[in-house]
């Protein structure tokens, strides 16, 4: 009795494992742990989901995408992870778990199920929140945010005009000083 083979089931085949071994590490991800791999941080899914919103609250959608849909959160954790000392790492992650407890307790809610204008208004009062904790991470997180925001593709392609260098020719620009001869 002889064998054939048939080619197309055999690549098939083949292309399935392949594939099947592509989406396995997808699949394989502990749950619980940050979505991005974080030198110095220790953050959980919960915190990330945590400053997620608080970056959508920081930058909210509307004409123009979030601070969510931009992945600004990301960017907020992988800026304090890389450039910010041990010390200031150790008040981010103090400040984001006091933040969740504090939020928590004035909204009565988790930040994530509170309504945005109570997200608003909690953030507005982040001076009385009584701890320094709380006050330096939203320092870093807001300027993080912003930082990330006017930096992401969204806003340099499309919200800011970009000029070649020089720029453009200025016939009427003062010539207050001769040039400098070397």
């Amino acid at each position: 009795m002889k064998f054939y083979m048939n080619r197309r089931s055999a690549v098939r085949t083949l292309l399935y494992i392949a594939g099947g071994s592509l989406m396995l590490p997808c699949c394989m991800r502990e749950s619980g742990r940050a979505s991005i791999a974080l030198t110095n941080l220790s953050v959980s899914e919960a915190d990330e989901q945590l400053l997620a919103e608080l970056v959508e609250a920081l930058i909210p959608a509307t004409d123009t995408p979030g601070g969510r849909e931009l992945l600004l959160h990301l960017f907020v954790l992988r800026m304090v992870d890389d450039c910010h000392g041990p010390a200031e790492q150790q008040v981010f992650t103090d400040g984001l778990a006091a933040f969740s407890g504090w939020s928590q307790k004035e909204l009565g809610r988790p930040f994530a199920e509170a309504a945005p204008d109570k997200r608003t208004a909690l953030l507005r009062r982040i001076g009385e929140s009584g701890g320094t904790d709380i006050r330096q991470f939203f320092a870093v997180t807001k300027s993080r945010t912003i930082q990330g925001y006017l930096n992401s593709q969204y806003v340099m392609t499309n919200l800011i005009k970009y000029e070649l260098v020089p720029g453009r020719y200025d016939g009427y620009a003062p010539a207050d000083r001769p040039p400098a001869h070397g």
